[in-house]
């Protein structure tokens, strides 16, 4: 392996892990929503009113429901086992980019298709389009390393062929 592929390896694997950490992140802080929508409406001062009304009303929304029915938040564990499970899944590309490219392009498609479910099921569900936004944002941030991981990948596969026949 020469000095190019290992600098293309070593940033594929900081591109995935940082993936890795988005999506255990994002799986680990949907069990508490109500103590942290409770945090975030008591220190949304800073932000602009209609943001403050937003948080405001998805806590009361979310404290009420888990007072009457608990229940319901078990959809939002399993969402959260869902992030971490996937978090997982990308440990494959970190071992082997080459052998596991599918995961990558798997988590491309992915980040895609937030963007139209945020904004449909969005529009359905009486989302603000400023929420939208920020659930749109997570796939558009996602897709970057993926992408970038994916570039390298195929630089490698070309240095793999490069190499491979030269040594013939």
């Amino acid at each position: 392996m020469n000095t190019e592929e290992k600098k293309l390896r070593l940033h594929s694997k900081i591109y995935v892990c940082t993936i890795i950490v988005g999506l255990a992140m994002s799986g680990l802080t949907a069990f508490p929503l109500e103590t942290e929508m409770a945090y975030l409406a008591k220190h949304s001062t800073i932000l602009p009113s209609s943001l403050q009304n937003w948080i405001e009303s998805v806590y009361q929304a979310l404290k009420a429901t888990n007072l009457r029915y608990s229940f319901l938040s078990y959809g939002t564990d399993w969402l959260a086992f869902a992030h971490i499970m996937l978090a997982v899944l990308f440990i494959g590309p970190l071992k082997d980019p080459i052998k596991n490219k599918w995961v990558i392009e798997f988590g491309i498609i992915c980040c895609i298709s937030i963007i139209p479910l945020a904004l449909i099921a969005g529009n359905i569900r009486h989302i603000p389009v400023f929420w939208q936004m920020i659930d749109c944002s997570f796939g558009i941030i996602g897709v970057i390393p993926l992408i970038l991981c994916r570039i390298n990948i195929k630089k490698i596969e070309i240095l793999e062929e490069h190499y491979g026949l030269w040594t013939l």
